[in-house]
């Protein structure tokens, strides 16, 4: 893995980005690949927030994964930075490959570097297999997640 770049994520990286968050069985219902408008304009919004971190993995020109990294400040735990890591995805044919591990790593690199006390992350409750890489890297499954649909 040693040619493996991880690097901020561009306009020209966007079609890879969707076609991999489309690439599961919960991506499928929710993501639209032919329509790429919304999903520039989010990139925009992101390249123009210091705390959002768009990611992609490359290896020979190829995007192959991707995470975004957001960093929190806040008040509780004596006002400790807090960073989340979401939409984590790794390209079918990479999986397996230890590419995941290499993101997560990543990610936890940075959100040190950028002063963060804390790392969290969720993960669907269906996505079992995503819970046990979780927990092999050191997370634990320490809360109850709730979501309201807007």
């Amino acid at each position: 893995m040693g040619d493996l770049e991880i690097r901020a994520a561009v306009a020209d990286d966007i079609s890879a980005i969707v076609g991999m968050l489309a690439d599961d069985p919960l991506g499928v219902r929710r993501e639209s690949p032919d329509d790429l408008t919304p999903y520039l304009t989010a990139l925009k919004r992101l390249e123009g927030d210091p705390n959002q971190h768009l990611v992609v993995a490359v290896r020979e020109g190829r995007v192959i994964g991707t995470l975004q990294l957001t960093i929190i400040p806040g008040l509780s735990r004596r006002g400790a930075t807090r960073s989340i890591i979401e939409a984590v995805r790794i390209h079918a044919d990479e999986r397996g490959s230890g590419l995941g591990t290499r993101l997560i790593e990543w990610a936890i690199d940075e959100s040190r570097r950028l002063d963060c006390q804390l790392v969290q992350l969720t993960s669907d409750t269906s996505r079992t297999d995503a819970h046990r890489f979780y927990e092999r890297l050191g997370f634990t499954a320490s809360h109850v997640g709730f979501k309201l649909q807007l």
